[in-house]
């Protein structure tokens, strides 16, 4: 009996090889953009000469993947992109199962899924017979988006302070190709180690008007600056939940931080915490006493209960709550 060929887990775009058949799979872009990238990249430096050709898939016509992996009269390698499989047509998905009957060892065949259930036999049978898969999965946690900031400094080979990756999270962080393309205007735009200040200066309008921005100024105890901070975000747009639910954040970090003091063997990662935020957060927790915290964590509660439908005026609520985070500093 054959043995049974394991499904191969999936990559990430920066650890895709070069193989015949690459399967490209999710709904966040850039990250699919750059998988597809890296892929012309290593196929061009596999052989300059490389004929690459790209193909929509729902407006393929049957025997053209097989056209374009027919040997070129001059022998050069070839790569086929085919792009959209979630919208292919029927001719493709008979075309491309066939294909992976007898893949040829000269055409490299990048495939890409933007999403959704269309195509799930193809894209089945691309992971059941070992080929490469790519997941492009949505980056929603913001801890996931400053790894990606300080994995494109590293390739860059250049520095960003850890306040500074988090102040452009929270300035940029929304949108996942806005995010990369605000990292490379850094990288490419200045020189040294990039700090807090410099990318304020580049996006702080943006910045200031968020629900991180209000919580740092009130845990710092600066009242009056976090008030006018919150008030700007509402004027601006954001909504008195989001900016408690940055204040809740702000408030557990410090305290699942505080709970370590004077303990022994409580590891980072025994807090889910990256190590930036764990030494921030001991900066931030100087003036906080654990009554102090107490007071703030209730003020929080009470602001979410009101602003989820409790209170007749969730900003007012919300501002309560700025007003008592503040004065519990110290």
């Amino acid at each position: 009996m054959p043995p049974t060929r394991r499904k191969p887990a999936a990559l990430t775009w920066d650890q895709v090889p070069l193989a015949p058949v690459v399967l490209v799979r999710g709904t966040e872009g850039l990250l699919a953009d750059r998988a597809v990238d890296r892929l012309l990249e290593l196929a061009k430096e596999a052989d300059p000469a490389v004929e690459v050709t790209t193909v929509e898939a729902a407006a393929y016509e049957r025997g053209q993947l097989e056209m374009l992996a027919s040997p070129s009269l001059f022998g050069e390698p070839r790569c086929v992109v085919v792009e959209g499989l979630e919208s292919m047509s029927d001719p493709f998905l008979d075309d491309a199962l066939a294909y992976l009957q007898a893949v040829p060892d000269d055409v490299w065949l990048v495939l890409r899924h933007g999403g959704g259930t269309r195509g799930k036999k193809l894209l089945d049978a691309v992971a059941a017979a070992g080929h490469p898969v790519v997941a492009c999965d949505p980056v929603k946690r913001d801890a996931d988006k400053a790894d990606l900031v300080r994995t494109d400094f590293r390739r860059a080979r250049r520095r960003i302070e850890p306040d500074a990756v988090q102040a452009l999270v929270e300035a940029v962080g929304t949108d996942l190709r806005e995010l990369g393309a605000a990292t490379a205007q850094l990288v490419a735009d200045t020189t040294g180690t990039v700090t807090t200040d410099v990318v304020l200066r580049y996006y702080g309008g943006r910045v200031e008007a968020t629900g991180f921005r209000v919580a740092d100024a009130a845990v710092a105890g600066r009242a009056g600056e976090a008030v006018a901070l919150l008030r700007h975000a509402v004027a601006t747009g954001t909504g008195p939940v989001p900016v408690v639910a940055a204040l809740a954040m702000k408030l557990r970090t410090l305290a699942k931080v505080a709970a370590t003091r004077g303990r022994t063997g409580v590891s980072v990662g025994d807090l889910g915490l990256a190590p930036w935020q764990v030494d921030r957060a001991r900066r931030e927790l100087d003036g906080w006493t654990p009554e102090g915290l107490a007071a703030a964590i209730t003020a929080v509660a009470a602001a979410d209960a009101e602003v989820k439908g409790l209170g007749r005026d969730p900003v007012f609520a919300v501002e309560r709550a700025v007003l008592r985070i503040a004065a519990a500093h110290r």
